[in-house]
């Protein structure tokens, strides 16, 4: 006797609900329903577009060997959008439950296992994050999040340079909320690893495993997401973690060296997703933030130290919190070896001693090209080249200002030294930057912190 289609389709999710976390399977098959069953095609209706569509190429390959095991011989799942039916969103309970009190199974289902905890630095909380007006919101942000999950800022993408905080700030996000909420899914992962973990699931054939474990976060956090741009099988399958996440109320958060728009080998669609959400930049800190950060510092650490070495460092060291740090450390260990009295000529001349190697290139346009490729991320030889997408003009013009303003360069020469852009290209190029400077603090404050850099290179 030939089985109804429903049933059939009934015994294809109870087998679903065995290998897929509960969340994936009420965010995507509970409303598909069955149409017929003939020739050993089981054809299948979901209640909108984008869900046919994600059902197909997620796991159509699973649903035909689930399909073909139920019948006892060849078969497949034929899934397509019944236009007769309204498309609706998810149903807002799957979002409250998740914001406001995790994953519930459904009665008699087991749990699914419980992750082992994620990798957390334990200093990297809200507590011991300084706040200043160059991470003001990206602290807020961060802190919202934590407070409450994917109920404003979903995504949020912080971006900035190396060094500046946010890996402390996505790390606090995870501690916060594994405080707040008893059994809470968090996964910390940099984007390298979850590269890594999706190459050797593809070598050992688990692949619906990374997915399912994927899938079943209530917190991801994802850490310089930029590493994968150029892996086009990563990003696919990140495409489709981020959609699964996303529709089932999970948070995420993402950080990377430089904004979406910026990551120029990542794909379109991954690039919008990023900007869904909150984008918030983190920015080289300002003098009174690398005073406060240096004495909080200080303290943790029980070090004695004055206030205008607190100062003097804070005033040589400005492109990152973790050139402060550094600085401070090898200020101890140089008077420790040398057995000297910390005092501040032993730190004025230990800093220069310190950061002598840095400080003997002469200055020129080449190396203002290759200061400022280095803190735009682009390389320096770029500057020169024709491409005018805003990851290069920027920093161009940038290069050009300080070319003019620090050597007194000739527009005609900084032209040349750019690609052979007549003067008046130039001109234009400075004028941007000067009016960015009067109106954006964030870009002051780090071409300022820049200036002083190639300032000290030169003397």
């Amino acid at each position: 006797m030939r089985p109804h289609p429903t049933d059939l389709w009934n015994r294809v999710v109870e087998q679903v609900k065995a290998t897929l976390p509960e969340r994936s399977v009420r965010a995507w098959f509970v409303d598909a329903r069955a149409t017929s069953w003939s020739d050993g095609v089981l054809r299948v209706v979901a209640d909108s577009e984008f869900r046919a569509h994600y059902l197909e190429d997620n796991y159509g390959p699973l649903l035909d060997q689930i399909v073909r095991d139920v019948a006892g011989g060849p078969a497949r799942v034929s899934i397509s959008f019944d236009g007769s039916a309204p498309e609706r969103e998810l149903p807002e309970v799957t979002l409250s439950r998740v914001a406001e009190g995790g994953v519930t199974d459904a009665p008699g289902r087991p749990s699914p296992p419980e992750p082992p905890p994620p990798p957390l630095n334990s200093r990297y909380t809200f507590a011991r994050f300084i706040v200043g007006a160059s991470n003001r919101l990206a602290s807020a942000a961060s802190f919202a999040v934590a407070e409450g999950p994917a109920r404003r800022y979903n995504p949020l993408f912080l971006y900035g340079d190396t060094g500046l905080g946010k890996t402390h700030l996505l790390q606090a996000i995870g501690h916060a909320l594994l405080a707040r909420r008893t059994g809470a899914r968090v996964c910390y992962t940099p984007s390298v690893e979850f590269v890594n973990e999706m190459v050797a699931a593809i070598y050992g054939n688990t692949t619906e495993a990374f997915r399912s474990r994927y899938h079943s976060f209530d917190l991801l956090l994802v850490d310089d997401i930029q590493f994968l741009g150029g892996k086009e099988r990563s990003q696919e399958e990140f495409f489709h973690t981020f959609n699964v996440l996303y529709n089932t109320g999970a948070q995420i958060v993402l950080t990377s060296d430089r904004r979406p728009k910026d990551l120029l080998e990542m794909e379109a669609r991954l690039v919008s997703r990023f900007e869904w959400g909150l984008v918030a930049d983190v920015s080289p800190p300002d003098y009174e933030t690398r005073v406060a950060i240096l004495r909080r510092k200080a303290d943790e650490e029980r070090i004695a130290i004055s206030g205008e070495i607190v100062e003097l460092i804070a005033d040589r060291c400005t492109s990152s919190v973790r050139e402060l740090e550094g600085a401070l450390i090898k200020l101890l260990a140089f008077t420790s070896l040398t057995e000297q009295e910390l005092t501040l000529e032993t730190a004025r001349f230990a800093l220069a001693a310190l950061s002598a190697d840095s400080n003997s290139s002469p200055l020129s346009v080449g190396a203002i090209q290759d200061r400022v490729g280095e803190r735009w991320k682009v390389p320096g030889e770029a500057l020169s080249s024709p491409r005018r997408t805003h990851a290069i003009a920027e920093p161009r013009q940038v290069a050009m200002f300080l070319a003019r303003e620090l050597l007194d360069t000739p527009f005609k020469k900084i032209g040349r030294a750019f690609g052979g852009r007549d003067h008046s290209t130039v001109i234009h190029s400075i004028r941007r930057v000067e009016e960015k400077l009067r109106s954006d603090e964030a870009f002051c404050t780090k071409v300022n912190d820049l200036r002083r850099e190639l300032t000290r290179c030169s003397g």
